[in-house]
């Protein structure tokens, strides 16, 4: 068993397992999602991101533009949210961005879990 694989495979799976914990609720209303859990999914993401950035075959490029790809969308769904709850303009049309945001990042993260789990069905054992 490789334990780096183990490691990359367990923060992929986390960080689309948190950013669909953030984005399931309602769409038109902020009390229904967690900040913590969104800043929980930057942080997975961001570290999911770093640990691809080793892998030099044409699937780890693809595996790093999805994850990065989810961390900039992340990032955009929480300086919206702080922006705002700074001027206190938040209503339905702020709280469905940062919703949607969020779930272009949870496709970008289903979209590297798929890519990963073909990776490992196609390798040698």
């Amino acid at each position: 068993m490789n334990f780096d694989k183990v490691i990359a495979g367990f923060f992929i799976i986390l960080a689309m397992t948190l950013n669909f914990a953030f984005f399931y609720g309602d769409l038109d209303s902020l009390v229904m999602h967690s900040k913590y859990e969104l800043f929980a999914a930057i942080v997975i993401n961001i570290i999911a991101t770093i640990l691809k950035l080793g892998d030099k075959t044409q699937i780890g490029s693809v595996l790093l533009a999805t994850s990065l790809v989810a961390v900039i969308q992340l990032i955009a769904a929480a300086t919206i949210w702080a922006i705002a709850g700074y001027d206190n303009s938040a209503n339905a049309e702020m709280s469905s961005t940062i919703i949607s945001l969020s779930g272009g990042a949870l496709l970008a993260n289903i979209t590297s879990v798929i890519l990963y789990i073909g990776e490992t069905l196609k390798s040698k054992r």
